[in-house]
């Protein structure tokens, strides 16, 4: 069995999230998953569904550093990692540090701004630094970021390039509520709850950077089998050979699909990775890391849709 105690601090976390959070189970699941694994996470959705709330409500009982940018078309890459300014008084150059310097960064509606500035945060999610006129500024750890888009058939969007997209370990959608689900928001709000007032929701801090830097570890004492591990490599494999693929997922893909099974495992309360918690991260994990053939998706072929005829195709270990 996994320590009792981060399972007890995993509980904690989702039970405050909750407080403020309707519904949206599995996407709180999958966020907490890429908590664990010390990963990004793309967050697709239309305005209005709470993903600004989500992620700004986990920085309050994670204890940590949050800053929030809003993409724009105008935005520039010293906006987001900041720049060097000319002091007159003793003719030096000082650094102004960016938002992205903090512990939990919300990139809101990322796809807003053109490739240039999207770039601005490839070095920042991968090497944990930035280059500001060439000397390197190391990030606060932990650091994660939590992306947001609209869905790119909106107007005003520009997708993610391919290098930006596999910097994040996953790739969350968020729909409409239930109907249940909606009532019950109408009814918090009625009875005075404001997303603007958070403070007021009652949220506790569970953890902080120190705590959350010691969680993270406890993933890699999960016990993946060779069976499992197998598993996990032909299904990454599958991706580069299916047919209506024109890019399979890399070998990032395949680590990531590992760490977030560990995680998975672990936030569920088992020391031990099973088959099904790599067939639910495989869609998450890799569904930005494949590309689809033209004809495919002309025929309205979704990557989801050829992940899960992947999955059904392949045996599953015992």
């Amino acid at each position: 069995m996994p320590d009792t105690a981060t399972v007890e601090t995993l509980r904690r976390i989702e039970t405050e999230l909750r407080k403020v959070i309707v519904g949206q189970e599995q996407v709180i699941e999958q966020i907490l998953v890429a908590l664990l694994a010390g990963g990004h996470v793309l967050i697709e959705g239309v305005p209005g569904l709470a993903k600004t709330l989500m992620v700004r409500s986990l920085a309050q009982v994670l204890g940590i550093g949050f800053r929030r940018i809003q993409f724009t078309p105008d935005l520039m890459p010293a906006d987001v990692i900041g720049t060097t300014v000319f002091n007159p008084k003793d003719l030096t150059f000082e650094v102004k540090r960016g938002p992205v310097f903090t512990n939990l960064l919300l990139a809101d509606e990322i796809n807003r701004t053109p490739p240039k500035t999207q770039s601005a945060l490839l070095e920042a999610m991968e090497e944990q630094q930035v280059t500001l006129d060439g000397q390197p500024h190391p990030l606060p750890r932990p650091f994660m970021v939590i992306a947001t888009q609209n869905p790119i058939e909106y107007e005003g969007t520009y997708p993610l390039p391919e290098a930006q997209l596999d910097r994040f370990l996953m790739k969350v959608r968020i729909d409409y509520p239930a109907q249940d689900e909606e009532r019950a928001i109408l009814e918090n709000h009625y009875r005075g709850f404001r997303a603007q007032e958070l403070e007021q929701a009652g949220i506790a801090q569970v953890l902080d950077a120190e705590g959350l830097l010691n969680l993270r570890t406890a993933h890699r004492r999960v016990t993946v089998e060779a069976g499992v591990l197998d598993y996990i490599n032909a299904v990454v494999r599958a991706t580069r050979e299916w047919s209506s693929l024109s890019v399979g997922a890399s070998p990032r893909g395949a680590v990531a699909l590992l760490v977030s099974s560990q995680s998975l495992a672990l936030l569920r309360g088992r020391d031990y990775v099973v088959p099904d918690d790599v067939k639910e991260m495989a869609r998450p994990v890799l569904r930005h890391r494949v590309i689809l053939r033209p004809e495919a998706e002309v025929e309205g072929v979704q990557a989801d849709q050829v992940l899960e005829q992947i999955l059904q195709s392949l045996p599953v270990p015992r």
